[in-house]
């Protein structure tokens, strides 16, 4: 037993509600989620804010612009809107491939821009505590580090966050 100033006797629940009103009382706090979509674009494992992406697409038919540059896939119809739809691949400068089966249109929008972007495969749509998402590596090449908002591991992959509005205000502009 523990003694208090008067020299009592002080019970375990006692001696328990001194410190806690020592070290000041317990909050519980819920740390914010961010919400990713988690994607496969030449093995390597990427991720945008799920609140810039709308809608993934399952492979649709592209319909070929004459005179658009190679990152230009072409137009697609959703539900009557035409929208673009650019190559990640190309953007992000990773050999050219053929759309495979598998792979998608993420609908995006950012910098007053809208566009499909193609990626091989979407792997997931997943809540991450923010505290989990990590400083970019000094690693990354130097024509993605201003794409890059951090990395986050998944499933044993470490998943890089690519901001949106900079890649399609990049992508207006000509940069990429």
């Amino acid at each position: 037993m523990t003694e208090n100033e008067n020299g009592d006797d002080l019970t375990l629940d006692q001696v328990l509600a001194i410190r806690r009103g020592a070290a000041g009382p317990v909050v519980n706090v819920d740390e914010p989620l961010v919400k990713l979509v988690v994607f496969v674009l030449n093995g390597d494992w990427f991720a945008f804010h799920g609140d810039r992406v709308k809608e993934v697409l399952s492979d649709c038919p592209v319909y070929f612009l004459p005179g658009c540059p190679p990152s230009l896939e072409g137009v697609i119809n959703v539900r009557g809107d035409i929208e673009s739809v650019l190559s990640l691949r190309s953007v992000l400068r990773y050999p050219p491939a053929a759309p495979a089966a598998g792979s998608r249109v993420l609908l995006g929008q950012g910098a007053d821009l809208r566009s499909g972007l193609r990626v091989d495969s979407v792997e997931e749509v997943m809540d991450v505590p923010q505290s989990l998402i990590q400083a970019p590596p000094h690693t990354i090449p130097d024509h993605l580090r201003p794409l890059v908002l951090g990395i986050v591991a998944f499933h044993g992959h470490m998943v890089t966050l690519l901001d949106m509005d900079r890649l399609l205000a990049d992508y207006r502009a000509g940069a990429l």
